[in-house]
């Protein structure tokens, strides 16, 4: 079965190609190529880029410099950056944190921050996980008293993605202590340069410093940076969790690290081995069903309402192949791939990113919590 794109679509996806193959800096290309992560430069310098053709926020409305595209169009610009691979536009600030503010910011907020998400002017973070609240989200802790004009924020973030680079971050705070657990949580933005704010970076088991612990010590939030209502946030945190589906199987990533593989092992090698031309065989056909998975559910609105535990699917089996993927880069890059670069960003890192990869069963979701919304919803 094919994906069965419209003139118009394979017209737009010949766009992104040139375009990419034109305007990508080729050093960015290349480290991203030898299994490092992109660093906040080539993020910045990518984004902006993009945003030449509205691309670093293709999802966004027009007037607030997005491209209005459709989700096909979205999907197909997504999977091209993946496989080129170049920087994804900035996840917290443009899948997250945007898509909040037009639906619950006030007009202000809407006008003061959006231009500057969309040009990575000012780099957010997402303040959700605490030391104990991680997927029960609604058991955080950090707390938000309202004095004047001000909230006075108090507490602990844990696994904050890039708080490293960050400008501001956008948290969830207690601020009713004594409503049921949803009930009394707000949505901040706070500026991290904010006095009583600390960030200690977490090392994790490939060397970097990617996660950081937040530690939050009378910080004065000026009120006007709350979004939405007071003890209502948690509404906005159910709509950006839903705004994460799109992309959540990462099949770009997954074709363009299996033609990686093929290129490693090589014509020779592969002739000579058959249980690795099998094993690239069966990824391929894997990667295959879940880019058709992908497109029908995210594309078929009926089975979004039908299933919407289908994400679930995606995340899981997503996350399954892209381990496959970085185990096996790990073990074809040989001794050569366990020698430690000169710098992080100098060199192959293929077995590092296996170490980072471990990772993806974690985040966003855990894949327990994913197996556990399928069971519930099978057992319905």
């Amino acid at each position: 079965m094919d994906i069965a794109f419209t003139p118009e679509q394979l017209a737009f996806r010949d766009e992104v190609r040139a375009f990419i193959a034109a305007r990508l800096p080729a050093a960015t290309r290349a480290r991203l190529r030898q299994g490092h992560l992109p660093n906040k430069e080539e993020t910045v310098a990518w984004q902006r880029i993009l945003a030449e053709r509205g691309w670093s926020a293709p999802h966004w409305p027009r007037e607030y410099g997005g491209a209005a595209l459709g989700q096909a169009e979205r999907l197909i610009l997504l999977d091209e950056l993946y496989r080129a691979p170049a920087p994804l536009p900035q996840i917290f600030n443009m899948n997250m944190l945007g898509p909040v503010l037009m639906k619950f910011g006030t007009p202000a907020q809407r006008d003061f921050f959006l231009p500057k998400l969309a040009s990575l002017e000012l780099w957010f973070c997402q303040g959700f996980s605490e030391p104990g609240a991680g997927s029960d989200l609604a058991s955080l802790r950090t707390s938000a008293r309202r004095e004047g004009e001000f909230y006075i924020v108090n507490g602990q973030k844990t696994w904050t993605s890039t708080a490293q680079w960050a400008d501001w971050m956008f948290a969830l705070v207690r601020t009713n202590p004594e409503a049921r657990k949803q009930e009394g949580i707000s949505f901040l933005l706070i500026d991290l340069k904010t006095p009583g704010i600390t960030v200690r970076p977490i090392r994790s088991i490939d060397g970097t410093d990617h996660v950081n612990e937040v530690f939050l010590e009378d910080v004065k939030v000026p009120a006007a940076h709350l979004v939405g209502e007071e003890n209502k946030g948690w509404d906005c945190a159910k709509f950006l969790l839903a705004n994460e589906r799109t992309g959540i199987a990462n099949v770009g990533l997954c074709q363009e690290r299996l033609q990686l593989a093929r290129e490693l092992a090589g014509v020779d090698v592969l002739a000579a081995d058959a249980a690795l031309r099998r094993e690239l065989a069966v990824l391929d056909a894997e990667i295959r069903a879940l880019e058709l998975t992908n497109y029908r559910f995210l594309l078929t609105p009926s089975q979004q309402a039908a299933l919407p535990a289908f994400a679930s699917v995606l995340k899981l089996k997503g996350t399954e192949i892209q381990q496959e993927l970085h185990a096996l880069l790990a073990r074809l890059a040989g001794a050569d791939g366990l020698e430690q670069p000169v710098s992080a960003e100098e060199g192959p890192h293929l077995v590092q990113r296996y170490l980072f990869s471990r990772a993806l069963s974690i985040y966003g979701g855990t894949s327990e919590i994913q197996k556990d919304i399928l069971a519930r919803t099978i057992l319905a």
